[in-house]
């Protein structure tokens, strides 16, 4: 069979604590590299990269840092919209501010920013947790929300509340505002997630990973043995929110390029963030990827199929895709908690045991 380990000696320890230590994974990762980068710039068109390719990329970066918190370290949050939000605005300030400092810095910055913005409301976790923590980070999100719409320097005192991308460069290419080329657009996101994804990968089987699911699994226990809850739970609020703040950073500067904080951040942003990672697998950097292709080509599909196919008007259409995804969610909660990685995982040590029985 093609996926077999035989033959596949190590000869030292970091041979065996590779992040792809069998042969076939690494091909396949080389293999969706190539298409990511080399394939899909040559054939998608302006559609498919702005209604399809960049959503799925900054929902995947959003997903991977929810992920972190809650998928790793056990904490809930519903607070995801509020802190793209601060990676937004924190992105157009900058952007107005020091636009020579290059776009990708300013990025990293706003991350950074979204980042002791998430600690700061990571605090309650340190006394609370489950569904009092939850409401707490709802406070959140419902708190940044309404600080961005109501204090008028964030926008720049504009009448209408809504902030604009202006136009930034890299390496001479357009990449933000109306004419920045579609491809230019999806290479960044692409690289960008593609980094964070492979730095998300290490820190999970890092020390601070380790960290983080000993507190998810028992955090008694894990406080007994040596973990310090205080460190453990507020560095994943902080790397979360780093990559949420990236996110929205993205989601405004480069898929919208204008944004209204009271629709496009609202709780909305918040639970479709938390339903990907919970369809993709929670603790699953690969899930994250499963979850956030899911809940953003399904609608597509859907509305196609209902208002193409059938005929059906759009409201109807919107309905559907609203109780799709719930029966969904119900669905992967009751048969496979674990969501579609999960049934990767089996996948693959069926392959690896086939034709005997499993």
């Amino acid at each position: 069979m093609i996926y077999r380990e035989t033959g596949q000696f190590k000869d030292s320890y970091s041979d065996d604590q590779a992040l792809f230590p069998i042969a076939q994974d690494r091909y396949v990762i080389y293999a969706v590299l190539f298409v990511t980068f080399v394939v899909v710039p040559m054939l998608a068109n302006e559609y498919w990269v702005n209604a399809i390719l960049l959503p799925f990329l900054i929902y995947s970066l959003a997903a991977l840092g929810l992920n972190i918190l809650t998928g790793y370290c056990g904490q809930v949050s519903l607070g995801t919209g509020g802190f793209m939000a601060v990676g937004a605005f924190s992105v157009y300030k900058l952007m107005v501010a020091f636009p020579e400092l290059g776009f990708i810095p300013l990025v990293i910055i706003s991350g950074f920013i979204t980042a002791a913005v998430g600690t700061l409301f990571g605090l309650p976790s340190l006394r609370i947790k489950g569904f009092y923590l939850a409401v707490a980070t709802l406070a959140a999100q419902f708190f940044l929300v309404w600080l961005f719409n109501k204090v008028g320097w964030f926008v720049n005192y504009n009448a209408t509340g809504m902030i604009t991308s202006p136009p930034m460069t890299l390496f001479g290419v357009l990449i933000t505002g109306p004419q920045a080329p579609p491809v230019a657009k999806y290479l960044l996101c692409a690289t960008i997630v593609a980094i964070f994804a492979l730095a998300a990968k290490n820190l999970a089987r890092g020390r601070l990973g380790r960290n983080w699911m000993a507190i998810r699994d028992m955090d008694i226990a894990a406080e007994l043995i040596g973990v310090r809850p205080l460190m453990a739970k507020l560095s994943a609020f902080a790397v979360s929110s780093f990559y949420i703040g990236m996110a929205g950073a993205l989601y405004f500067a480069v898929w919208l390029g204008s944004a209204e904080p009271t629709e496009a951040f609202d709780i909305n942003q918040s639970f479709l963030v938390l339903f990907m990672i919970i369809i993709g697998g929670l603790g699953s950097v690969l899930g994250s990827f499963l979850g956030a292709a899911f809940l953003v080509i399904m609608p597509i599909l859907l509305k196609n199929i209902m208002v193409d196919g059938f005929g059906t008007n759009t409201a109807l259409a919107a309905h559907i895709e609203i109780m799709t995804i719930g029966v969904l969610i119900i669905a992967f909660l009751i048969v496979e908690p674990h969501g579609l990685a999960r049934l990767w995982r089996i996948a693959k040590e069926k392959m690896r045991l086939w034709p005997f029985p499993y």
